[in-house]
C-alpha cells in the first residue's frame, strides 16, 4: 500500500462519531444535528425533471472534457454571475463530478512533490487539502486564520523561503467555517505573490451562492484576475458546484475554470484518471446552470434562518454574521470538544468542534475553542437548536 497513506487523518465527523459514543444522553428531545455542512432543501423540480427527460444517456460512455452544452452553460453563468467575458469553453472549462474530487486529482496533476515542497492551505480548513498535498508528496504549510482579518489570510507573515518552495496555494472563498469572502486587495496581493513565485492559485468556491444581499456578492477568482487585468488567468483555476447551490450533493456536479495551459494538462490527467459525468446528470447540469430562481428562493431559505438564529446565539455566544455560506463559527466559553459533548448529552445537539477543523501550526490550533454551526436543517429545527444552545450555556456558564 502506500506509504502515504498512514499520513492521513481521520475525518473531522469521525472524530466526532468517536467524541459522541459513550455520551449519555439526559435529554428527551429528538435529536438536532448542525454539525454536518450537508444541503437538506429540496432539489428543484427542474433537475429532477431533466434526469428523468435524459435516462438515455446511461447507454452512452461520458466524454472526459465533459458535454460541449455543458461548458459552454458553466462559461455563459460565470459571464452571468461575475460580470465578465465568459471563458473560452473549449480551453478554460472542464465539468467534474463535484469540486471534492477535482480538488483532490487537480494536486496530484500539477505539483512536483518532494522533500521541500509545500502546498499552503488555511487553518482551519476543509481536510481535502491537506489530504490531496500529503498524497501527492508535498508538505502543507498551515496558515492560520486571522481574527482581526475577519478570519482571512495574513499573507506577509509567510516568510521568503517558504514562498520559494510552494508549489500551489488553496484559497477558499467564502471560507469554511468562518464565511469569510476575500476581498479584491488580497486577491491582487495573492497574484503578485504568484507572479513573483511561480506557484498555483487553487480557489475553492463552492460556497458562492449562499449570500444575503445582491448588493453583497462574494467576489470569485475569474472575476478578481479579470478586474486586475489577467484575462488569461495565469496560474489560476476555480473550482466550483451545484451542491450547495442547487441543492443536490448527490449529483456529484461542479466545474474548474481558469488557465488553459493548467487546465489542458489536467484534461490529460483526467483521460487516464476516469473521472467523467454521466450525460444523465450533464443534461441535469445544464438545467441548473441555466436557472438562477431555485438559487434565489435557496438564498431566501437560509437568509430566514440567520435571521432567526443569529440574534438567539449572538446573546450567549462570541459569534458574527458570515459574508457568506451556511455557517455560523462561534467561540465557545470551554473546550470545544467538551462543549460539543456536554451540550449532545444535554440537549441532544450535535455541533463540530472547531478543533477537529484544523492543526496545530504556529503554536496554536486556530480551531480551539470553536464551534462550527450549519444552518441546513429546516428552519424550525435550526431556532429550537439555537434555543437549546442558548440554555446550555445558561445552564452551565
Amino acid at each position: 500500500m502506500n506509504a502515504r497513506l498512514d499520513l492521513l487523518q481521520p475525518y473531522p465527523f469521525t472524530k466526532l462519531r468517536a467524541l459522541l459514543a459513550n455520551a449519555v444522553i439526559t435529554s428527551h428531545h429528538p435529536h438536532i444535528n448542525l454539525s454536518i455542512g450537508e444541503p437538506k432543501h429540496a432539489t428543484p423540480r427542474l433537475i429532477e425533471e431533466a434526469i428523468k427527460n435524459n435516462l438515455s444517456g446511461l447507454s452512452s460512455y461520458p466524454p472526459t472534457k465533459g458535454d460541449t452544452a455543458l461548458r459552454e452553460a458553466i462559461a455563459n453563468w460565470i459571464a452571468r454571475r461575475y460580470d465578465i467575458p465568459p471563458p473560452d469553453a473549449e480551453t478554460q472549462i472542464l465539468p467534474c463530478t463535484g469540486s471534492r474530487e477535482a480538488l483532490f486529482s487537480f494536486v496530484q496533476a500539477t505539483i512536483k512533490g518532494g522533500p521541500n515542497s509545500l502546498v499552503i492551505c488555511p487553518n482551519p480548513f476543509y481536510q481535502i487539502y491537506e489530504g490531496a498535498t500529503l498524497l501527492a508528496g508535498s508538505t502543507p504549510y498551515f496558515l492560520n486564520a486571522d481574527p482581526s482579518k475577519n478570519f482571512g489570510s495574513n499573507w506577509s507573515s509567510i516568510t521568503a523561503d517558504v514562498w520559494e518552495n510552494t508549489e500551489l496555494v488553496f484559497v477558499c472563498s467564502p471560507g469554511n467555517p468562518a464565511g469569510n469572502v476575500m476581498p479584491l486587495e488580497e486577491w491582487k496581493t495573492l497574484f503578485e505573490l504568484s507572479d513573483r513565485h511561480g506557484f498555483v492559485i487553487a480557489s475553492d468556491e463552492c460556497y458562492s451562492e449562499i449570500y444575503f444581499s445582491d448588493n453583497e456578492k462574494p467576489i470569485g477568482g475569474l472575476q478578481a484576475a479579470q478586474l486586475l487585468g489577467r484575462p488569461n488567468y495565469h496560474n489560476l483555476v476555480c473550482f466550483s458546484s451545484l451542491s450547495k447551490r442547487s441543492n443536490v450533493p448527490g449529483m456529484r456536479s461542479g466545474f474548474v475554470a481558469g488557465d488553459a495551459r493548467l487546465l489542458e494538462k489536467f484534461l490529460l490527467y483526467r483521460t487516464y484518471h476516469g473521472s467523467a459525468m454521466s450525460p444523465v446528470f450533464s443534461a441535469a447540469s445544464i438545467a441548473a446552470w441555466n436557472d438562477e430562481e431555485h438559487v434565489k428562493a435557496n438564498r431566501a431559505l437560509y437568509k430566514a434562518k440567520f435571521e432567526a438564529v443569529y440574534p438567539i446565539l449572538a446573546e450567549v455566544l462570541d459569534v458574527k454574521m458570515p459574508d457568506a455560506s451556511f455557517y455560523l463559527w462561534a467561540s465557545t466559553p470551554m473546550a470545544d470538544d467538551e462543549f460539543t459533548l456536554r451540550l449532545y448529552e444535554q440537549e441532544h445537539v450535535t455541533v463540530l468542534p472547531g478543533s477537529y477543523l484544523a492543526r496545530d501550526a504556529h503554536g496554536t490550533n486556530p480551531g480551539r475553542n470553536r464551534i462550527r454551526i450549519a444552518l441546513v436543517a429546516p428552519l424550525e429545527q435550526c431556532v429550537e437548536g439555537a434555543q437549546r444552545i442558548a440554555r446550555f450555556i445558561k445552564n452551565n456558564c
